[in-house]
């Protein structure tokens, strides 16, 4: 056995020299070692390639055609921001569709009369706008004229400019400046479900990306874990800090500290959110009075703004909403949300006729740029299904 692998191995052997002598011819020249050398460039290609002139660069840019006049955004769109009257128009399309359709039922073939108008104050009344503000709009048209050929359009522009005097007081702007040397303070309150914490996410994102304001958040409601986990969320995506605490905490000394770190930090604007809260349960609004009163230790004028936001789809409910919640601290404004989920958008017209209280803003959608500054005239002409 061992001499046989011996002769299987001799034999292997002289199979590789056999190759070897095919592959590496005796009668080839040997191979040279390399050479080192330095590089030389073709001072051409130096000029052109590697030092190119500003014109030689531009001249080798590929053109690709364009529009000649490319859309340009509107100076009164871009101060909406973008296509807010698009959204306007979309999210109040369930109103809109109601009253302008109710509308053209009514005078399309007919000019207003007593029975009609006394229908068209039915029909203002089912849109939420409540029965004053219902009658006080249509005794408005009595003393008009309309044409009967363009009845419809004429009492859609006469409704039109009728609502947007109503609202005219209501558009005013929520301040962001500071107070003296500390922060504008901002207390949102409302009932379970509205959409506080929200609206105080999309309120940041806009203070702190499209005014440029540093921006702080408190979650002051300490009964709901899901709240604060909520708000964190927000102050993630807004890049906020947020100060919380723990459950079952108390929500006024949560609030205190908050302001006492805001001012710390020198933060332009402090947004404390409020435990969601039965309008007709009268111990849980004594919490958010007393949220109040703490923080008027530091000073009288604290809060700054104490803000309802109230949801649309409630209609008429939110008229008490807005009582109850005013007997106990004072409203400074209102924010309505979700108007996109109901044919209740008239609401905001009542709110405006009894209340006067302004409308910071109104909410058509979930994207974050569909809470919005209120624009009466724009939200008017929508309402009674006119082209804003």
């Amino acid at each position: 056995m061992f001499f046989w692998r011996k002769k299987n191995n001799n034999a292997r052997q002289e199979q590789e020299e056999a190759e070897d002598r095919i592959i590496h011819n005796p009668n080839e020249p040997d191979l040279e070692p390399p050479l080192e050398y330095e590089a030389q460039i073709d001072p051409e290609f130096e000029k052109h390639e590697l030092n190119e002139t500003e014109t030689e660069v531009i001249d080798e840019l590929e053109e690709i055609p364009c529009a000649k006049n490319p859309p340009q955004q509107s100076k009164k769109a871009d101060e909406m921001g973008g296509g807010w009257l698009s959204r306007l128009t979309g999210g109040l399309s369930k109103s809109s569709n109601k009253i302008g359709g109710g509308l053209g039922n009514l005078f399309s073939k007919r000019k207003p009369d007593e029975q009609t108008l006394a229908q068209l104050e039915d029909l203002l009344i089912e849109a939420d706008l409540g029965p004053g503000t219902a009658n006080r709009l249509v005794e408005s048209l009595r003393v008009r004229k309309f044409d009967k050929e363009n009845a419809t359009h004429e009492v859609q522009l006469a409704l039109a400019e009728e609502i947007a005097m109503i609202l005219k007081n209501t558009a005013k702007e929520l301040s962001v400046e500071k107070v003296g040397n500390g922060p504008r303070t901002i207390l949102i309150c409302g009932v379970n479900g509205v959409g506080k914490t929200t609206t105080i996410g999309k309120l940041a994102y806009q203070f702190h990306y499209r005014q440029h304001k540093k921006v702080m958040m408190a979650a002051g409601d300490t009964f709901r874990a899901a709240a604060i986990e909520q708000l964190q969320i927000w102050a993630d995506r807004t890049k906020c800090p947020l100060v919380s605490s723990e459950i079952g905490s108390d929500s006024a000394a949560l609030a205190y500290n908050a302001y006492e770190k805001a001012l710390a930090d020198n933060m332009d604007i402090l947004m404390i959110d409020t435990a969601g809260r039965l309008h007709n349960k009268a111990n849980l609004m004594a919490e958010l009075e007393k949220i109040s009163r703490v923080l008027k230790k530091k000073d009288d004028s604290i809060p700054h703004e104490v803000i309802l936001v109230l949801d649309a789809t409630t209609g008429q409910n939110a008229i008490s909403q807005v009582e109850t919640f005013s007997s106990i601290v004072k409203l400074t404004g209102l924010v309505v949300t979700k108007l996109d989920g109901s044919a209740k958008g008239g609401v905001v017209v009542a709110l405006a006729d009894k209340f006067n209280l302004p409308v910071f803003a109104v909410g058509v959608g979930e994207d974050i740029e569909d809470l919005q500054p209120f624009h009466p005239e724009e939200f008017a002409r929508t309402l009674v299904g006119l082209p804003a």
